[in-house]
């Protein structure tokens, strides 16, 4: 593997009084399918893993991750791991569009590069965070590589391959709708679409007057002939680590994580489903996220119970307990937000959990 690029960027953003900023580099690497580039902020932390992002379609890192990690309480997690946020091929900021022809790598081919990625790195395990085709990818790499993944959240996960009814809606919906409209059917609900909010607007500019418009499709059409994961609870299929699967409550892909959190271990896995996040609960709920994530890394073993949120140090001693027993990995944990009250009930080991922000 040859380096092909390394600079040193500024991330754009405003910072926190107090805070510096935050430096970047971003490398290129060759793989057995092609050159990928990936971004890391911070430096490594010793025995602890790197956290990992991959973006969904019609996105690149800064545009599907960026409210997320630049949310204020986030600031205690990227504090204490160094996280890399990787472009799909084509999809990173000034991106040359690929020749007529080019054959754009499968989902199985992109999760194949992240080997290469860590090996240049040199890091032995990362926490995942994907959203969509992001989600699947990391999904398909913790599965063939489980020792190196310590964590996953999948946002927006559907694990299952098209069917031919699946086929045949989405063949007659090209016939009618452009590539921009049907990749913004995929990230939000008709709800949101309907109601054409300053959000769906501002990602309606970036994907239709992309630059890299035809690489988009690309990946599109990678996602579209993407593989079933086979994915089944007690079977020989599963992940080896902690899950937090997050949808949602009027998602497009609502149904597809229900049906994934079904197949999954429950006593590894979390289930966040999203009141009033619409499509991209990443984008237009970072604080809750950020909230869940600590927990999850709690549950993990990896944040002192003292980095808490804003949110949280408000909260009664009820919440202390519920965080004690969210740090037990042994029971099954849903977490159902909602926007309505404030309350966090503590329940006994094992039973399930629903947490209300």
């Amino acid at each position: 593997m040859a380096e092909l690029q390394e600079v040193q960027i500024t991330e754009e953003k405003p910072l926190l009084p107090g805070q510096t900023p935050e430096m970047a580099k971003t490398h290129s690497v060759e793989t057995p399918y092609g050159s990928v580039t990936f971004t890391v902020y911070g430096t490594p932390k010793p025995k602890r893993p790197a956290i990992l992002t991959y973006h969904d379609v019609g996105l690149n890192y800064k545009s599907c991750f960026q409210p997320l990690f630049q949310f204020g309480d986030m600031q205690e997690i990227i504090q204490n791991f160094v996280r890399v946020h990787v472009d799909a091929p084509g999809m990173e900021e000034g991106a040359p569009v690929f020749p007529l022809g080019y054959q754009y790598p499968s989902l199985d081919q992109l999760a194949d590069m992240i080997p290469c990625i860590l090996q240049y790195l040199n890091f032995s395990t990362i926490i995942g965070v994907g959203v969509g085709a992001g989600a699947y990818i990391l999904s398909r790499y913790a599965l063939t590589h489980p020792d190196t993944v310590e964590g996953l959240v999948l946002i927006n996960i559907d694990p299952n391959a098209k069917g031919w009814m699946d086929w045949a809606a989405h063949k007659l919906t090209g016939l009618t709708s452009s590539i921009p409209e049907m990749i913004l059917g995929h990230l939000f609900s008709q709800e949101e679409l309907s109601g054409n909010s300053e959000l769906v607007q501002k990602y309606r500019n970036i994907i239709t007057h992309a630059p890299n418009l035809e690489n988009i499709e690309l990946y599109w059409n990678s996602y579209n002939n993407r593989r079933d994961l086979n994915l089944e609870r007690g079977g020989a299929v599963t992940f080896k680590c902690p899950v937090m699967l997050v949808v949602g409550d009027q998602a497009p892909h609502e149904d597809a994580v229900v049906e994934c959190n079904s197949k999954l271990d429950p006593t590894q896995t979390s289930f966040l489903k999203m009141a009033d996040s619409g499509g991209q609960p990443q984008l237009t709920q970072p604080g809750k996220l950020t909230e869940a994530f600590k927990y999850f890394l709690q549950g993990m073993g990896y944040m002192a119970s003292s980095c808490m949120t804003r949110l949280s140090r408000s909260r009664t001693a009820s919440l202390t307990s519920a965080a004690s027993i969210d740090g037990n990995r042994s029971r099954s944990r849903t977490l159902s937000q909602s926007s309505e009250s404030g309350t966090l009930p503590s329940g006994p080991p094992g039973h399930t959990m629903e947490v209300s922000c």
